[in-house]
């Protein structure tokens, strides 16, 4: 492996089943199968973006997790750090197919089952982005595992990331999370985090300036917030805030793995070096494409002309 990584995705995958007509879950009667998982659609966006990604999960050894690893190879996506578990089988995750914040239920399963093997050091010293999940340290072995190697990546002088997509539904003991937090977020990671994630992981609303206090108080020097249709907002210990409006788009098709490819696009413009008001027009840009698209983005459409 002499290549170098551009980023290294650890965490959830599995199967989204999204409903094929907008309606809840109550009412949804066809689904349709995609990947999913957050790091997931990280690690495909960026793969389809040209850069060279290495997603660390685990899978069971089922035919779910057969079709996982087609897709990952179909997309170019790094699959050796890549395990499939013997006793669990593959997550799943129901979700309603929404113009807003989609319904969900998670079936837990080999998700969590990350091991530090996964995670060579190796592989460490030659990459550049390590990014992860608040869903992915939601539960052990995953949690020891990305905590114990985010701090080795640190050392080694890797850019840290991490999207804090925290669901109660997922982690319902909210003081864990804060305390396991905490303990990534000292590394200094970019972090993303939209509107709703603030509302679950807080226990209720909170201003910006309390939200940008917060994580900047435990060590976080870039802090995004997503507010969906109201745009998003960053603030930056050395660059102050920054604001842009969202794209206005004529329709919205599914917003689901919308987050994560806002986060794609943002890594995607910190590879290339540009200022921070340039990572969030990008980001923009490749969030809007994904919103206008069921699934994952489309084949069809050179992408990065779309964004540069």
């Amino acid at each position: 492996m002499d290549t170098l990584t551009d980023i290294i995705c650890v965490g959830e995958v599995l199967i989204d089943f999204i409903g094929h007509e907008v309606n809840t879950l109550t009412q949804t009667k066809d689904y349709h199968r995609f990947l999913g998982g957050s790091p997931t659609n990280v690690a495909v966006n960026a793969s389809r973006l040209g850069l060279n990604v290495a997603l660390v999960a685990t899978s069971g050894s089922d035919g779910l997790g057969d079709y996982i690893i087609n897709k990952l190879n179909h997309n170019k996506v790094i699959t050796t750090h890549i395990r499939k578990s013997l006793n669990t089988p593959t997550s799943v995750i129901f979700i309603s197919k929404s113009k807003s914040t989609p319904e969900f239920i998670a079936y837990r399963e080999a998700d969590c089952q990350i091991l530090e093997d996964q995670i060579p050091d190796e592989l460490l010293s030659k990459s550049k982005i390590f990014h992860t999940t608040c869903f992915a340290l939601s539960k052990e072995p995953a949690r020891s595992t990305i905590l114990n190697r985010a701090h080795k990546a640190k050392s080694l002088g890797l850019q840290l990331s991490i999207d804090i997509n925290y669901s109660e539904k997922i982690w319902p003991n909210r003081y864990e999370a804060h305390q396991v937090l905490k303990d990534y977020l000292s590394t200094n990671p970019l972090v993303k985090v939209s509107e709703d994630d603030c509302f679950r992981f807080f226990g209720e609303s909170k201003s910006e300036e309390f939200i940008f206090d917060y994580f900047h108080k435990l060590g976080v020097s870039t802090i995004c917030l997503t507010k969906g249709k109201d745009g998003v907002k960053l603030s930056d210990t050395t660059h102050g805030i920054y604001f842009q409006e969202a794209i206005p788009l004529k329709e919205i098709k599914d917003t689901t793995g919308a987050g994560d490819a806002f986060w794609t696009g943002f890594l995607f413009a910190k590879l290339l070096n540009k200022n921070l008001e340039e990572c969030l027009t990008i980001a923009q840009k490749l969030a809007s494409i994904k919103l206008q698209n069921v699934g994952r983005l489309p084949d069809n459409m050179n992408i990065i002309s779309e964004l540069l």
